[in-house]
C-alpha cells in the first residue's frame, strides 16, 4: 500500500473531505552508486561541519534561516506547521475554472487524492460534478514545508492533484528573442504554411501516453547489461573519443523542399506493413557506419 505523503482535508464551501496525498509518479531514474575509483567503495554525501571538517550526526542536525550574517533562527518539525495550522492541515478550493483555460506551463507534479473512510461519499460527489462541469478547482497546499498553487481534477476513478507553479515562478516570454507570428515578414510562402499544416494534419491521432517509451534509458540499460556481461565490472574505462556533432551553424535551409519530403514520406508511411520500430526488431541490428 502507497503511503499518504500529506494527510488533510480538502474543502469547498462548507463540504469538508478528509483526504490522503499520494505520489503518481512511478519511480524511473537510474539508481546509480557514487564511487571511489581506487577500491570502488561507495562514497556517501558526508555531513561534514564546514568549520572543524568533522562529520555530524543526523541527531545534531536542525534547519535554520539565517536573519543576519551568521545569526540563525532555528525551525522544528512543529514550527513548520504551528506557522499555520490550518494551511497545513486543509487546503481550501477557492474558485473552480475550465480545465482548458490552465496555461500548461503552470503544471508542475500529479498526486493521487484518496478519501478516508468517511471522506467517501463527499470524494465521490466531487469527482463526479467536477467531471460533469469540465471544471478544476484551485486552491493553495502545504506539501511538506512549502506552499503550492494546485488544481483538483478527475481522472477516472481518482481525484488529480495538480501541483501549480505560482505566476511569479515562470520566466516572461518577453525576456527572449522570439519572432513575431508575421509569415510574409519572415518569407515564409503559403504554399510552405499549407504544406505544413498538411503535414501535421496527416500526422493528428488520438493522445496515447502508452504507445511511447522511454528510449534512452532502455538503451543505457542495455548498455550496462552489455559491459556486465563483458565482465567490464570494477574498472574505470578510458575515455572514448567524443563523436563531433552535427554542425549547426547558420545555412540555408530549403524548407518548401523538406516539407514536400516530409508530406510524401508520411503518405508512403501509412501504407508500409510495419512500423519503423517492428521493423528494427525484425531485422538484425546493423551497426552505423
Amino acid at each position: 500500500m502507497a503511503r499518504a505523503i500529506w494527510n488533510g482535508l480538502v474543502g469547498f464551501g462548507l463540504v469538508q473531505i478528509p483526504m490522503g496525498l499520494y505520489s503518481a509518479e512511478a519511480p524511473n531514474e537510474l539508481d546509480l552508486t557514487l564511487l571511489d575509483k581506487r577500491d570502488f567503495s561507495p562514497v556517501g554525501y558526508e555531513r561534514v561541519n564546514k568549520k572543524t571538517g568533522k562529520e555530524v550526526k543526523w541527531d545534531d542536525i536542525v534547519k535554520g534561516y539565517e536573519h543576519k550574517q551568521g545569526k540563525f533562527v532555528v525551525l522544528t518539525d512543529n514550527d513548520f506547521e504551528e506557522a499555520n495550522v490550518e494551511a497545513t492541515r486543509q487546503m481550501d478550493i477557492l474558485a473552480f475554472v475550465d480545465f482548458s483555460e490552465i496555461d500548461p506551463r503552470y503544471f508542475d507534479r500529479p498526486y493521487y487524492l484518496a478519501p478516508q473512510k468517511a471522506g467517501k461519499k463527499a470524494y465521490v460527489l466531487l469527482r463526479e460534478t467536477l467531471r460533469k462541469t469540465g471544471k478544476a478547482g484551485i486552491g493553495k497546499v502545504v506539501i511538506r514545508t512549502r506552499q503550492h498553487l494546485a488544481a483538483v481534477i478527475p481522472h477516472e476513478k481518482a481525484l488529480i492533484l495538480m501541483v501549480l507553479r505560482f505566476a511569479d515562478e515562470l520566466r516572461q516570454e518577453s525576456e527572449l528573442d522570439l519572432p513575431d507570428g508575421n509569415l510574409k515578414k519572415l518569407g515564409i510562402s503559403p504554399k510552405e504554411a499549407a504544406m505544413a499544416e498538411k503535414l501535421v494534419l496527416d500526422m493528428a491521432e488520438s493522445f496515447k501516453p502508452e504507445k511511447y517509451e522511454d528510449d534512452y534509458r532502455r538503451d543505457l540499460m542495455k548498455l550496462i547489461q552489455k559491459k556486465a556481461k563483458a565482465g567490464e565490472v570494477n574498472t574505470v574505462p578510458e575515455r572514448a573519443a567524443k563523436k563531433r556533432r552535427a554542425e549547426t551553424g547558420a545555412k540555408v535551409i530549403d524548407l518548401a523542399a523538406l516539407l514536400a519530403e516530409s508530406v510524401g514520406g508520411k503518405k508512403r508511411g501509412a501504407h508500409a506493413k510495419a512500423t519503423p520500430r517492428k521493423r528494427a526488431r525484425a531485422e538484425p541490428h546493423r551497426k552505423s557506419a
